[in-house]
């Protein structure tokens, strides 16, 4: 067999050549048994040596990620830290011969590599949201455009003042590409980014992502540009070939391939996997589109990306790729080609040349700022805080696994030199290692997001103002007793209620977080699919015309990050009241069917973070009664009333629910005996005030409230529990404060048998499954006060 050098590559052009070889070729062995008293001669086939090559780079990279993920460096910066280390373990050329060792003139390595990173590009387009490139809003659409180029006329504007007498082609050639890589904006690359601070569902994630969507897709219409016009003086038939060819392969792609994908949805059950037989074909198609490109003299990234666009993104076909190949993809092929590419640095000949570093570091530095200071600018005269605006600017400068991948690419085809590739590699560890630490220290969104100093309650509310409530709805389940509570907070035209409706689906299979704004929303297919379980609450608008307005919203995101679309509404509407439907569902016979952690962990950071009053609502069944009774049946209420701010709101709701005629209120006043109510504090006397119209009942909350007033006492926890079971099946809803963390002798013992904290003692108690009732529940927190940190 004949040992060569690889060829001198070409830009993705084609070109032949001859080798002589053996077959058939050596790429399984038999085991360490084939020649014992040399086991090691396993390496000498493919394909265990490329598994040791695997499996030494999968485990240093996640050693050394392990040890710097806690001082807040990144995945993909450890990753290329790792390869450094690599490089000074061993010596050049043992280094070589285990990473770079080649057979026909192919790297193994680079080529398995090389397949994962086309993969990569192939999920990274099923991701992206292409409407955000193509409806940008102006903002996003400028910040962009500027980002891209910028940089690229500071590097123009440097190469000018730096260039001596007869300076090589080769020289202008680099420093052109280092310009373009400077201004290049990954949306993969911020996407990363942004997932891996938990910053992605925030308004500057959504920025950041729409704004990377349009740089991206304007750096590959104008690498496009540029490659046309350098070929056109030559061969203007060529280009026009070259053109044509293009424009054909993505209207295949979009008015062929992306239709019979849609079929294959609709073919799809809801609620039901793809068909694994449709997963391997659109695989296969993807890997086809990537050779395609690469016969017609392109990137077959560009084939992989292109087809990755035009598969639906989301659920079922979008999330069932990612699912199926995203960990494998980014766990292993990823972290192989990112190590392997930094172990070609060769930093002892970059520092060599004194007057090359000198440039690399004056040319790195004022591109950085050249798109730093623009993004910075832009977004601040767009009303954005300074520290976002500059934590904004840092994100578009990142730089991450793109640019290293288009370095390789200009260095496997010889159009750069090792030392540039050194200086350009070494920039783009340096950026990937300050970069996300001080985005950190810049935006702390849940600290500032949500602080609100209003008061946004029921308890301050005007007496004729609009009531503005944000009613969460992760199932249809969750409808009907949603809108029965509604329905029950008597809307008048003197207090009309604002309804808005948000619809939370978690985000599978794509990087940008969906929202959609049902009532402005054109009619398309993403937005006809959610729109479902939203139609009731415009029925509900309906048959209460002039006393509800309905605004609805469906919001794609993931589980972690929900409570900053429902917190970010909130602070944006002004609500005063968020409904959240209880992690639980009953099924008809009363008994426990699912439990839903996912949701529990939702409304447990909203009651952290809420910029307003909130309420969880647990459905037993019997609030749904309201829609099967006509207009003129009672309903029963329950207002359980210790004492306390939490109370104190609660008893707020249970009054202007009362206004109803329907509505027949019971207060309970549960209190101590009478030996341990000598000391007044000052919750004792707001609780008295509150409570003084309701006793007097004397038409304080209008004409025709049927209230009843009633006070039982307890002398311990066990004395609470009997009453509580004693009055469960009274009332069709009953409603509590939480409580939380307030000390009682009423509640004696009972906080350490609490099964959920984030009802609070009673609450916990009255959705515990030992309760035999069908009784709903609706538990109370006020508005919190929220802890702002001043930087």
């Amino acid at each position: 067999m004949a040992e060569s050098l690889p060829p001198p590559y070409l830009l993705y052009e084609n070109a032949t050549y001859e080798y002589c070889f053996v077959l058939p070729p050596k790429v399984n062995s038999a085991g360490i048994w084939e020649n014992a008293t040399n086991p090691s001669k396993i390496f000498s086939y493919s394909l265990p040596f490329m598994e040791m090559q695997f499996v030494m780079v999968f485990l240093i990279n996640h050693l050394v990620y392990t040890i710097l993920r806690s001082i807040g460096i990144t995945l993909f910066a450890s990753q290329m830290f790792a390869g450094l280390i690599m490089v000074l373990m061993l010596k050049q050329e043992k280094l070589m011969g285990i990473f770079h060792n080649q057979k026909l003139g192919i790297q193994i390595m680079d080529t398995a590599s090389l397949f994962g990173f086309t993969l990569f590009f192939f999920l990274t387009g099923v991701k992206m949201d292409i409407k955000s490139a193509f409806r940008p809003t102006k903002r996003s659409l400028g910040i962009g455009i500027v980002s891209l180029l910028s940089p690229i006329l500071v590097g123009g504007a440097l190469q000018v003042t730096f260039r001596q007498p007869n300076e090589p082609e080769k020289l202008q050639t680099e420093r052109l590409i280092g310009t373009l890589i400077e201004g290049l904006t990954s949306f993969s690359v911020i996407a990363c980014l942004l997932a891996e601070l938990k910053i992605l569902n925030t308004e500057l994630g959504r920025l950041a992502l729409s704004s990377s969507a349009v740089g991206d897709f304007s750096t590959l219409f104008l690498v496009r540009i540029i490659t046309f016009s350098r070929h056109f003086a030559s061969s203007p038939l060529l280009v026009l070939v070259q053109g044509v060819t293009t424009c054909c392969f993505i209207a295949l792609l979009f008015f062929v391939f992306r239709p019979l994908m849609y079929w294959v949805i609709k073919r799809t059950p809801n609620g039901e996997p793809v068909a694994e037989v449709y997963i391997t074909a659109i695989m296969m198609a993807a890997v086809g589109c990537a050779v395609l490109t690469h016969w017609t003299d392109r990137s077959p990234l560009i084939g992989a990306f292109l087809f990755g666009l035009a598969v639906p993104d989301g659920p079922p076909l979008g999330s069932a790729l990612i699912d199926k190949f995203e960990c494998f993809t980014n766990g292993l092929f990823l972290s192989v080609y990112v190590a392997s590419s930094t172990m070609r640095v060769r930093l002892q000949k970059w520092w060599s040349d004194p007057t090359h570093v000198k440039f690399s570091a004056i040319f790195a530095i004022s591109t950085f700022f050249a798109k730093l200071i623009p993004c910075c600018i832009g977004s601040f005269l767009n009303f954005m805080p300074f520290r976002d605006a500059l934590a904004f600017g840092l994100i578009m400068s990142s730089k991450g696994i793109v640019q290293l991948s288009h370095i390789c690419t200009f260095r496997d085809n010889k159009i750069i030199s090792q030392t540039v590739f050194t200086a350009m590699l070494s920039c783009i560890l340096v950026n990937a290692t300050i970069v996300p630490p001080l985005v950190r220290f810049l935006y702390d969104s849940d600290s500032r997001k949500y602080a609100s100093y209003e008061q946004r309650n029921l308890m301050h509310l005007k007496p004729n103002v609009e009531l503005r409530v944000l009613a969460c709805v992760h199932t249809p389940d969750n409808v009907p007793a949603m809108i029965c509570l509604l329905d029950l907070t008597c809307s008048t035209k003197e207090s009309p209620n604002a309804v808005y409706v948000i619809h939370l689906i978690e985000l599978r299979g794509r990087n940008s977080p969906v929202f959609i704004a049902h009532h402005n929303q054109e009619t398309s297919t993403v937005a006809s699919s959610f729109f479902e379980n939203i139609i009731p609450f415009y029925e509900y608008e309906g048959n209460n015309w002039d006393l509800v307005t309905v605004k609805a919203f469906t919001a794609i995101t993931p589980p972690k990050l929900m409570h900053d679309d429902i917190c970010t509404m909130a602070l944006d509407k002004q609500t005063s009241f968020i409904i959240l439907p209880f992690h639980r569902k009953w099924s008809i016979d009363g008994s426990l069917e699912e439990e839903n952690n996912v949701v529990r962990n939702l409304n447990c950071k909203i009651l952290d973070q809420a910029p307003c009053s909130v309420g969880i609502l647990i459905d037993r069944g019997r609030i749904q009664k309201l829609l099967k009774q006509s207009s003129s049946s009672s309903f029963s209420i329950g207002m359980l009333f210790l004492g306390g701010k939490d109370d104190r709101e609660a008893l707020t709701l249970a009054k202007r629910m009362a206004r109803d005629p329907r509505v027949k209120l019971t207060v309970i006043h549960l209190i101590a005996c009478q030996d341990c109510r000598n000391v007044v504090y000052w919750d004792t006397v707001l609780d008295t005030e509150m409570l003084k119209d309701v006793k007097q009942n004397n038409g304080v909350l209008g004409n025709g409230c049927d209230i009843m007033y009633v006070e039982e006492v307890s002398n311990c926890g066990a004395q609470t529990i009997k009453l509580i079971r004693s009055i469960a099946n009274d009332y069709d809803l009953i409603i509590v404060g939480r409580r939380y963390g307030v000390e009682s002798i009423l509640l004696a013992g009972l906080s350490e048998w609490s099964e959920f904290p984030d009802l609070g003692v009673i609450g916990d108690l009255f959705a515990s499954t030992d309760l035999d009732s069908r009784v709903s529940v609706l538990v109370v927190q006020q508005q919190q006060c929220i802890n702002v940190n001043i930087h």
